[in-house]
């Protein structure tokens, strides 16, 4: 290949209306993130937010990791002989131009092993890592979500929501 092929090459890949550079984590919004603040001695905790895709083509969340928990993970709630259980997920889609709601009783990120309780007003910092290998930096606060989930999150302590196979 010559000097003159390379350039033709190179200036027609710049001048490409796709965008082949384009992270996802550029297209991916986070609106209104929360930690769920919890009791002193739970051990767990959950953390939800809307996923905004601004971008033509669906993003994949496929991983979680914050400074708060020793353990991260992507869950979701399934019915499973009519009792609510959780589950771990390989990943979460947002749709192209399209959302999706991180929320109690639904996808949310789990924050495992918690290295303290987290008190209303506690930073706390997750990083999604995307299908693209990119990621998306999420700082946000904890705060009381109301007195059932926080019943909920005490019972899940000895974490056999992860493996569950009933």
């Amino acid at each position: 290949m010559n000097l003159k092929s390379i350039t033709v090459a190179v200036s027609l890949l710049c001048a490409s209306p796709f965008p082949a550079f384009a992270a996802d984590s550029d297209a991916l919004k986070v609106e209104n993130p929360y930690a769920r603040a919890v009791p002193p001695t739970a051990q767990n905790s959950g953390a939800f937010m809307v996923l905004r895709n601004e971008s033509d083509r669906p993003i994949k969340v496929v991983d979680a990791e914050s400074d708060v928990s020793k353990v991260t993970e992507l869950h979701t709630h399934i019915h499973d002989k009519g009792v609510m259980r959780m589950r771990r997920v390989e990943s979460i889609e947002v749709p192209a131009k399209g959302t999706v709601v991180l929320q109690p009783g639904g996808y949310h990120v789990m924050l495992i092993g918690l290295k303290h309780p987290l008190k209303p007003g506690d930073p706390v910092h997750i990083e999604l890592r995307l299908g693209d290998g990119s990621k998306a930096s999420v700082d946000l606060k904890a705060r009381h979500t109301g007195m059932m989930h926080m019943q909920h999150m005490q019972h899940m302590e000895p974490m056999r929501h992860t493996a569950d196979k009933h």
